[in-house]
């Protein structure tokens, strides 16, 4: 692979990682410095993913094209999501929830846009792999993936609407009425619900992929043991020790889930760019 796209294939495959690291270690900055830093990435990513293989889009066949939009929504969301970098952590209280009300509202509203290019993306490349002879593992995917995207949204609007309400409306001493605790173990369940059914069904397409040959063994098993481990995290109770507790909370904020995805995304777009 000419150097220009292996610089562009790993600038892509690193850049969900190091923007989890950052989203969970940097506080917040002002919007006038993460904003333009935000759109020179936008550019990069653009630059990158064109050199990895969108520019063979008008040259391949039916197929090759479907499947490279499919791959395109689905990295697409990193995309959205790099913005989230500056914004550091939601806050951790109600008044600093509600002091932040604008940020957090544009955090989620972005995450409920990713959860439906995700959708799409899928959806796209369900089609294609059916096409391609492959219908068991593609459709197990995708019916997970209809249970969990509507809870996902739901989620997210949660976050982005129902908590911000209600944080603004408790005042500066932080009380809570009596229905907010049950409300909110209600929605911790939903999380734990979608999330472990978006890695599940994340390994499901990667098993499909390997099947028609669109990603290799390797690749595919180390998909199913993220997944499955990303899966079992998910669900387990809060009343687990440590290291396991802070491993089942980062597995479930909500972009982690997405970046499996988006690399199938651009192994797909290398896969488009190596065909002859």
């Amino acid at each position: 692979m000419p150097v220009s796209r292996s610089l562009s294939y790993y600038y892509l495959v690193l850049l969900p990682f190091v923007g989890a690291l950052l989203g969970f270690t940097v506080a917040p900055v002002r919007s006038t410095v993460y904003v333009p830093l935000w759109g020179l990435n936008v550019l990069l990513m653009a630059g990158a993913a064109w050199s990895l293989g969108v520019h063979r889009f008008g040259r391949g066949t039916d197929l090759q094209r479907a499947t490279g939009v499919a791959a395109v929504l689905l990295a697409a969301p990193w995309l959205l999501l790099s913005l989230l970098f500056g914004m550091g952590p939601p806050p951790s209280t109600a008044a600093g929830y509600a002091a932040a009300a604008v940020e957090q509202q544009l955090r989620y509203a972005l995450l409920i846009v990713s959860g439906l290019l995700l959708l799409g993306g899928f959806a796209l490349l369900r089609e294609q792999l059916k096409a391609s002879k492959e219908n068991l593992y593609s459709l197990l995917g995708q019916t997970m993936l209809s249970v969990a995207l509507p809870l996902f949204i739901l989620n997210m609007l949660y976050w982005h609407s129902y908590l911000v309400e209600a944080f603004q409306g408790f005042g500066p001493t932080d009380s809570r009425p009596a229905w907010y605790g049950p409300l909110r173990s209600l929605f911790r369940a939903i999380s734990a619900v979608e999330v472990a059914l978006l890695y599940l069904a994340t390994v499901a397409f990667a098993i499909s992929l390997r099947v028609v040959g669109w990603l290799s063994p390797a690749s595919s098993w180390l998909y199913g043991f993220f997944g499955l481990l990303g899966t079992v995290l998910a669900v387990l109770p809060a009343s687990m020790p440590e290291p396991i507790v802070t491993a089942s909370f980062v597995v479930s904020v909500p972009a982690i889930p997405l970046i499996m995805p988006y690399l199938i995304g651009i192994q797909l777009l290398r896969h488009l760019g190596n065909d002859k």
